[in-house]
Order: C-alpha cells, then structure tokens, then sequence
C-alpha cells in the first residue's frame, strides 16, 4: 500500500522518511489518505505525437523519389542515338552519293587519306561486335596495330570472334592485333 506526500500529491512507496520528488517530510504516524485516482508509478510527462519525425521521413522519401526519377530521364537522354552518330550513318540504306576524283587526284593522296574512314568502321564494327557478345572490350588504333582492351582476352569465344573480322580489318590497312587485359598484359599477338 502506497501514501501521497502531502506537498506535492506523489505515491510514496512506505519506507520512504522523504519525497523523492518534493523531499517534504513524510509523517509516520500520520494514517495514509486514500485517492480515488490510481497514483501511477512514473513522474515522466506525457508526449505529443512526434511530428517533427514524420516530416524528416517525408522529405528525406521525397528528395530519394526526386534523385531517381532524375536518374531515369538521364537514362532516357543518353539512351536517344544522336543524329550524328556514327552508327546511325553506317547503317544509313541510302547513303549520299560522293564526289569523284579526277584519276590524277586519286593516285596522288596518299592511302592513309582513303584508310581513315576504313579505320574508324572496322574500330566500330569490332566493338559492336565484341559488346552483343560480351566480351566488352575497347578498341585502339596505333599505326597499323590494333589494340583491344578487354578482360576476355583469354575467353574460348574471343579468337573466332576475331578470325571473323579478319577481312574487314585487313581491308582497313591494320596488319597486327594484341589483345590486352585491362592492366595492360599482353595475353596474345597475332598478325591479320
């Protein structure tokens, strides 16, 4: 059985010579007085719903929707072929007609002048290549050397991959291939 100090309206457990709360004597020969409320047993004020809290949580949900639906319409962007992509004009059914050279003209550029176009295609063509198989690889033209940077150098599906593009990479003046890792090791050197 609890009392109530008499200063402050606080259960007080029977032991107690003070209020833990008020620290008024207590009597001990005083009869306890009796409440019609249950006193409890915490002297924590009650709180209010923490709004604070949920609009922290709303804005840091609505900043997360806003960064990924900006994500996705860069996506979208970077996704649209560019209406001067290489690709694009490659694959054009009907290309523009070129000028012709007089046969003059023709024997005196030098190769390298007619090879260029040559070089760029066949780069493209092997990286398109190499990425529907994936082997995603890079591909560098240094002189007549072809270097292709890729971490499936030594992949069973690589050499007959390439063996296939042979003739188109022939056809562009390179006459040597390496295959790279990406670290820089050589894992093979053939010629074309």
């Amino acid at each position: 059985m609890s009392s109530v100090c008499p200063a402050c309206g606080v259960a007080v457990v029977p032991g107690y010579v003070r209020c833990p709360k008020c620290h008024a004597g207590l009597s001990l020969g005083a009869r306890m007085k009796r409440t019609a409320v249950d006193p409890g047993g915490t002297a924590v004020e009650p709180k209010g719903f923490p709004i604070s809290a949920v609009i922290v949580a709303l804005g840091v949900a609505a900043a997360i929707i806003v960064v990924f639906g900006l994500r996705r319409g860069d996506r979208a962007t970077l996704a649209a072929p560019s209406p001067l992509s290489p690709a694009i004009e490659a694959t054009n059914p009907n290309p523009p007609p070129r000028a012709q050279k007089p046969a003059a003209a023709q024997a005196a550029s030098p190769p390298s002048e007619a090879a260029a176009p040559d070089l760029a295609a066949a780069s493209t063509d092997l990286e398109d290549t190499l990425r529907r198989q994936r082997l995603w690889g890079r591909v560098v033209i240094t002189g007549q050397r072809i270097d292709v940077r890729s971490g499936s150098c030594a992949d069973p599906a690589m050499r007959p991959l390439i063996d296939g593009k042979k003739p188109l990479l022939r056809g562009a003046g390179l006459t040597k291939l390496r295959c790279l890792e990406q670290s820089g090791a050589v894992v093979f050197e053939r010629d074309l």
